[in-house]
Order: C-alpha cells, then sequence, then structure tokens
C-alpha cells in the first residue's frame, strides 16, 4: 500500500509533532512516521519526567526545612514509586494531549521505523518512506518534501556501554526504581548537573567529575563557579579536569570501584552507580541516509540556513543537525522549515539569541554572550552584577543565594548577554530573551517598573547596575 503526501516528517518529538502541526495549519497534507510514542525524547525520556522528578525532590528538601519558615514537619520521608507515579501520569497527561492536538490538525500518524528508499517505481528520485513494523507488511509514503526530526539519544564513553544496572545513562535513570546510596555523575553538563542536584536533594550521595575547568563548561564563568559553590555547600563533591580511567573500572563487586584521573593525579573512589552524561548524539542511523547525498557531521546532519539537506527537499531540524540540543529550538527550526516549504521564507534564527535553562537547585538560566566570549569578539563591555540577597521576595521565598549579570556594549549599549543564577531564574529569563528580541538596552529594562515584591526586581537593578545606578546595593 502506497500514500501520497506533501510533507511526511521522521520523528514525533516536539520538532517533529510542531513542525507537522505547522505544516497543516498552511494546507499541507501531513504525515508522521514515529518509532515510540509521540512526543519523543523531551516528553518521554528528557524534559518533562526529569522535571517532574526535580520538583519532588524539591517539595522534599522544602519539607525536610519546613522548620526555618515556622512549620513543623514529622517523619517526612520520600516514597519513590509514588514520586515515579506521579512522573507517569504527568507524561501521560501531555502525551493524550499531543496525541489530541495531531488528531485535530488531521494529520496521519504511522508508527514503526521509517527508512528512506532511493529512486525506485514509486519516486524518480530519493525520498520515499518504507514504515516499517515488525510482523507487518511495509506501507509505502510517497512525500513532496521530508523533515527529518529523529532527535539524539545519550552519547556513550568509549569503552564502557551503560547497561542500565550499575552503568546508567540519563533514560536508564529516569526508570529508577529505588535510589541509591551514592553514585559517580561522569560529565558536569546541564543533564549531569540537574541529576546531580535532585539526587542529592533525594538524600544520594554525589560525586560530579568533569573533563573541563569547570562545571557547565559553556555557560558564563561566573555561573559555573557560583553553582559549583552551592553545590558544594551541599555535600555534593566536584571535581574538574577528572577523567574517568575506564581501564581500571572494577564493575564486578557489589558496588562500582572507579579509578579518576584529577589533575594528573589519581583518586579511587566506591560508588553504588554510575551515571554517565557526556552529552547526546544523533539519531540518523538505519533511517536510509544511504540512499541519499545527504551529508553527515560528527554524528549530526549537514543542513543549510533554511534547514535543507544536500536533498533540497529533504529537511532536518532538531536534535538530530546538532546545535543547541532543546526542545524551543527543535520546535521553531520545525516551524522556520515548514515556512519555507510552503512559501520560500527564510527565517533566521538567532541562536545566541535562545534562552538556555538548567533546572537544578538552584537554577541557572542564560542567553546570550558570557562575558569571556564577549570579550574574545572584541566587545568593549561593561557589566552589571546585582545579588538575590539584595530582594525582598527572595528573603520572603528562602532562597537568598545567586545573582543577575548582564553583559552590554560600551560603545553602543547594546544588550550582548544575560546570566542568572537563584530562585526561578528558568522563568525570570523570558524577560531577557523579549529584551534581546526587540533590542532593548540595559536603560530601557532598568527604566521598566518591576512590580515589588517580586523575583523580578533583580532584572531591573542588574540592568541599573551596568551603569553604576542600582538603588537597592
Amino acid at each position: 500500500m502506497s500514500r501520497e503526501y506533501d510533507l511526511v516528517i521522521l520523528g514525533g518529538g516536539t520538532g517533529g509533532y510542531v513542525a507537522a502541526i505547522r505544516a497543516s495549519q498552511l494546507g499541507l497534507s501531513t504525515a508522521i512516521v514515529e518509532k515510540e510514542k509521540l512526543g519523543g525524547t523531551c516528553l518521554h525520556k528528557g524534559c518533562i519526567p526529569s522535571k517532574a522528578l526535580l520538583r519532588s525532590a524539591e517539595v522534599y528538601r522544602q519539607s525536610l526545612n519546613a522548620s526555618e519558615y515556622g512549620i513543623d514537619v514529622a517523619a517526612v520521608r520520600v516514597n519513590f514509586n509514588a514520586v515515579q507515579k506521579r512522573k507517569n501520569s504527568i507524561v501521560e497527561q501531555l502525551h493524550n494531549g499531543v496525541k489530541g492536538l495531531v488528531k485535530k490538525g488531521k494529520i496521519d500518524v504511522y508508527y514503526g521505523t521509517g527508512r528512506i528508499l532511493g529512486p525506485s517505481i514509486f519516486s524518480p528520485m530519493a525520498g520515499t518512506i518504507s514504515v516499517e513494523k515488525e510482523g507487518e507488511e511495509n506501507e509505502m509514503l510517497i512525500p513532496k518534501n521530508i523533515i527529518i526530526a529523529t532527535g539524539s539519544s545519550p552519547r556513550n564513553l568509549e569503552g564502557l556501554i551503560p547497561d542500565g544496572k550499575k552503568v546508567l545513562n540519563s533514560d536508564h535513570a529516569l526508570e529508577l526504581s529505588e535510589l541509591p546510596k551514592s553514585i559517580l555523575i561522569v560529565g558536569g553538563g546541564v543533564i549531569g548537573i540537574e541529576w546531580a542536584s535532585m539526587l542529592s536533594d533525594f538524600g544520594v550521595k554525589v560525586t560530579i567529575i568533569e573533563t573541563s575547568q569547570q562545571i557547565l563548561p559553556s555557560e558564563d564563568k561566573d555561573i559555573s563557579k557560583e553553582m559549583a559553590k552551592m553545590l558544594r555547600g551541599r555535600g555534593i563533591e566536584i571535581y574538574t579536569n577528572a577523567f574517568l580511567q575506564t581501564d581500571k573500572l572494577n564493575l564486578s563487586d557489589k558496588n562500582i570501584k572507579a579509578t579518576v584521573l584529577i589533575d594528573g593525579e589519581e583518586k579511587r573512589l566506591e560508588v553504588e552507580k554510575m551515571l554517565i552524561s557526556i552529552g547526546r548524539k544523533g539519531n540518523i542511523s538505519d533511517i536510509g541516509l544511504d540512499n541519499t547525498e545527504i551529508e553527515i557531521e560528527s554524528s549530526f546532519l549537514k543542513v543549510s540556513e533554511t534547514y535543507q539537506t544536500k536533498e533540497k527537499h529533504i529537511y532536518a531540524i532538531g536534535d538530530c543537525i546538532g546545535g543547541l540540543q532543546l526542545a524551543h529550538v527543535a520546535s521553531h527550526e520545525g516551524i522556520a522549515a515548514v515556512e519555507h516549504i510552503v512559501n520560500g521564507t527564510v527565517k533566521n534564527i538567532s541562536y545566541d539569541n535562545i534562552a538556555r535553562c538548567i533546572y537544578s537547585n538552584p537554577e541557572a538560566a542564560s542567553i546570550g554572550l558570557t562575558e569571556e566570549k564577549a570579550r574574545n569578539q572584541g566587545y568593549n563591555i561593561k557589566v552589571g552584577k546585582f545579588p538575590f540577597k539584595a530582594i525582598g521576595k527572595a528573603l520572603v521565598y528562602g532562597e537568598m543565594e545567586g545573582f543577575v549579570k548582564i553583559i552590554a556594549d560600551q560603545d553602543t549599549n547594546d544588550l550582548l548577554g544575560v546570566h542568572m543564577i537563584g530562585p526561578h531564574v528558568t522563568d525570570l529569563i523570558s524577560e531577557a530573551s523579549l529584551a534581546m528580541l526587540l533590542d532593548a538596552t540595559p536603560w530601557e529594562i532598568g527604566e521598566t517598573i518591576h512590580p515589588h515584591p517580586t523575583l523580578s526586581e533583580v532584572i531591573g537593578e542588574a540592568a541599573l547596575s551596568v551603569d553604576g545606578r542600582a538603588i537597592h546595593f
């Protein structure tokens, strides 16, 4: 059986289903081929389940500290089965919501493995999609255009394949049936830091090793330094410039015995479990790329500014093209690709102006250039910084650590970057995102009247401090 479509999308994750909905809105007959479940990694193995666990960990930590707020709470304990049940319930509710949106858009969904075929009786050029499902006859989809949105998966450490029991990746960690007593997290990037924060809040003894000179290597150095200080203050051990010696790893005993090279010296660690968190790779194998002229670079698909591959009718978006591997990025790339297919619109996404969030305790968020990148790009910069401890709502909330840092061009007063660490900054960053979009200056942000008492006052004060005008510090 074969069917023709204006657009077939390989992958029903955030980027894929958003692209499909936009295509439907613009009148394209559209189909999604999904190997597992609509919603993809973000909904089922990433953003949503991990944040649900982080929220439970936060509530547990707050309950343990309730006496600081004058509330006496007895016998606080973690029911991890209930924690997982709540997480699964949230995921299922959102999964049903995505299915409803796709149905509303009259988008056909084919469950199975989609492979791109070369020129054949169906089409004179590469692009027919064979949908393969075990025990069933293949279905052939003949699209005018294709969007590859197959996402990514955890990258393995060379010489060490996670077994899901002792050695985990982030997918395995989401399905833990019980909490370990101790864990070694290999990788101090965003995923590693979020898991470290969550597990520490749940009472797990956490050790992080990171090969770079700082945790969160892509973030501003001041943010990294503050995050490390606050995590260490909660008892988390952090080692930078540290490398796991996989050839000296002992997995045969009850606990894992690991040797780590830190600044050239060996340190031996013993933990119950290990989490490998060293980044992600594109899911691009076994989808028929050999039947096309699509180019690959470091496990990711190469695309143009319009998200076209070397096969002009085949586009690619989201994690499988590398870059900023974020759900909101994939969504906007999907919309941009669809609008180019329909009317040739070139929607230039400024990747420097996309907010990046870390949902740990403390939260961190940023947009634009770090101070180091701004200097390296030749900007004459000025910097404003304002602490949460000078904000009344932060004291009321009980979380006074952290700050907002704003970087601007000394010559033009243009906003170059905003970096935050502290309570609810993953929500506060949206003001900075809008400011960047509208090309606002620190003066304009500072002149904006922020309501009192709110955490948002920290942004106004940080903006004023760029020119030495902060009021409350």
